[in-house]
């Protein structure tokens, strides 16, 4: 039977759908957003969403994906690596990570809705599931078990836990935001690596 979508129109409404997810997700959230908000602007009915993807998370897992190199290139590439030592790595990653969640909302909201990744997670296939595998989160978990000494999911955590000031930026003031995110930062680098 042939496909209902020539290769071209395949092409518009994936591009189309990966666009509008992202920009719902990232607002609205998963459980939030209806098939019919997806679908609509791709001009396409609810139904066929299903010949392009296996599901409304799988659709959000495409657009996390999606903008997963670009993120691993600013937070690891740029940061984490381009360090001069482990501790100046860490505040690289820390700061670079910091402004990703700043500038990218869909990033932003899975720091701050970790549910809807477990939900997203949930149901994906294991072959899915293995393509997130390899994301920032473990370049940054390698790099502690090498660098740095002491448990690393241990240390992972304290890291991550400095991400979620960001999330809460507001409660600080706008004026001292950015200096309590240096002050933060190099507390937390320092006590974590050696001298």
């Amino acid at each position: 039977m042939p496909s209902p979508f020539s290769a071209e129109e395949r092409s518009r409404i994936t591009e189309q759908l990966l666009d509008t997810a992202t920009r719902l997700f990232s607002t609205q959230g998963l459980r939030k957003t209806s098939l019919e908000e997806l679908t609509a602007p791709a001009g396409i009915a609810k139904s066929s969403l299903y010949a392009f993807f296996a599901s409304k998370e799988d659709l959000y897992f495409e657009a996390m994906l999606r903008q997963s190199e670009e993120v691993r290139r600013r937070v690891i590439d740029e940061g984490l690596n381009r360090g001069s030592d482990t501790r100046d790595a860490l505040r690289r990653f820390l700061h670079a990570t910091v402004a990703e969640l700043d500038t990218n909302p869909l990033y932003r909201r899975l720091m701050s809705h970790p549910q809807e990744m477990a939900t997203v997670a949930a149901k994906l296939t294991p072959e899915r599931r293995a393509a997130a595998a390899g994301g920032p989160m473990a370049d940054l978990l390698q790099f502690l078990d090498t660098h740095v000494e002491g448990d690393p999911q241990v240390l992972l955590g304290v890291l991550r836990a400095v991400l979620l000031t960001p999330l809460h930026a507001e409660h600080l003031g706008a004026e001292i935001y950015p200096a309590v995110m240096d002050r933060l930062i190099d507390a937390v680098t320092e006590g974590i690596t050696p001298c």
